[in-house]
């Protein structure tokens, strides 16, 4: 995955590799002893006259790949419990219902070439306040939003305000921290693009749908113009049987088992449905957000596919010799990362930014962060293991640590920028 690593850093810095400027000495100890959750709008910029070849001339550029490392035991544990926290949903509340083991909450993701900041949860809702953030996609996509509120459970907790907006309050979530002034939501959309049901026998786990590539699901995107940050996946539900529509005419179908039907891989869907959702992203008026894909997550089923009584019983991560990024996992993983690439291009001309949350081989490593047998959802049958959503705490938690980290590089950057223009016009 290294290898994939280098070649994305080499293609685009702006996620893997953030060019740090800091602007004359008196701005370098600025930014060295004030802490980033103090800096906003309001800050005042030198009085000194800054040249654009001084700025240039002391660029600095620091090349670190936070997506390349490893796990390494963190005996410290994890920054919240499930006492400590009473945001968790049963689904993702492994302790609560039993799971006996605890090491795989003692794990931090350690990039090879520098340190994975902590989270600080003062200085997250310092950079989003009077912001927003919502997450698109499935229920992993939910997962990562449910960890953020418990990370930041400890300076602040969230008024629900679901309702206000949606009487499908266990698909479509909305929280408020009226301190801060942050409003952060998942909206359900496990296709990105319009689907249906096509099963003459109605709707169940593996059940035939109907894909509209070319249609982006109205269930976000009517509600994402305003957005501050989105944080954008998909994957698992790809799987399941389905067939394919553009223009309004069926094109073929993914593992449908119907004559007549041409053929068409799952992966075909996979890139059709985040070129749409990329695609609608640019095309909307007001939309001035940034877009973060969170790229695919492994499942980890052992000894049996989900639905033939498949587990996940390890303990431990993997390290890199054990399992690598390969077939299925690595077409979903570049898919979706050309996709963004294009997209990325695409959104320059319209000043919109693209950024890369790339947690496929991070995740591929940890087969112990399930809740197997240990979480219970009231919309699913409960002798299924669950190999696909993470334990809380768990290593989902590093997703927002990463999150964070670019958060954070996003905010100096603007900063810079507006020193950049100082400099020009004085």
């Amino acid at each position: 995955m290294k290898a994939y690593a280098t070649e994305l850093n080499e293609r685009n810095t702006r996620q893997n590799t953030p060019k740090m400027v800091f602007l004359l000495a008196p701005l370098l100890i600025l930014l060295a002893v004030i802490p980033l959750c103090t800096y906003n709008s309001r800050l005042a910029l030198p009085s000194a006259k800054i040249s654009i070849s001084e700025l240039r001339s002391i660029e600095l550029e620091k090349k670190c790949d936070i997506f390349s490392g490893k796990w390494v035991p963190y005996p410290k544990g994890p920054y919240y419990t499930n006492e400590s926290c009473h945001l968790i949903i049963d689904q993702h509340n492994c302790m609560k219902f039993g799971r006996p083991d605890t090491e795989f909450m003692k794990w931090r993701w350690k990039p090879d070439e520098c340190e994975l900041p902590m989270f600080i949860p003062v200085q997250f809702l310092e950079i989003v306040r009077g912001k927003s953030m919502a997450f698109v996609g499935d229920s992993v996509g939910r997962n990562q939003m449910q960890s953020l509120l418990c990370l930041l459970a400890s300076v602040a907790y969230p008024e629900d305000i679901s309702h206000k907006y949606t009487s499908e309050t266990d698909y479509f979530k909305r929280f408020y921290y009226g301190e801060y002034k942050f409003t952060v939501a998942t909206l359900w959309s496990p296709f990105l693009v319009k689907a249906s049901d096509s099963d003459p026998n109605g709707h169940s786990l593996n059940s035939l749908m109907n894909l509209y590539l070319d249609e982006a699901d109205e269930a976000w995107v009517s509600q994402i113009e305003n957005f501050d940050y989105v944080i954008i996946s998909a994957g698992q539900w790809f799987f399941r049987p389905l067939i394919y529509y553009e223009n309004g005419k069926s094109v073929g179908c993914h593992n449908c088992d119907i004559n007549n039907m041409t053929a068409i891989t799952k992966y075909y869907g996979y890139r059709m449905a985040f070129r749409t959702a990329f695609r609608t992203l640019q095309r909307l008026k007001n939309y001035k957000g940034i877009t973060f894909l969170r790229t695919f997550a492994p499942s980890h089923f052992e000894n049996g596919d989900w639905d033939k009584g498949g587990n996940c019983a390890r303990t431990r991560p993997f390290t890199s010799q054990e399992v690598k990024l390969d077939g299925y996992i690595m077409e979903f993983y570049l898919t979706q990362v050309e996709e963004l690439r294009a997209a990325e291009k695409q959104g320059m001309m319209k000043g919109l930014k693209f950024l890369l949350l790339d947690t496929t081989e991070i995740m591929l490593l940890r087969p112990d962060g399930h809740p197997s047998q240990y979480g219970h959802s009231l919309h699913k049958n409960k002798t299924v293991n669950d190999c696909v959503h993470w334990c809380l705490p768990g290593p989902v938690d590093t997703w927002n640590e990463i999150l964070f980290y670019m958060l954070k590089i996003e905010r100096l950057r603007s900063l810079v920028g507006k020193l950049m223009k100082y400099a020009e016009v004085n």
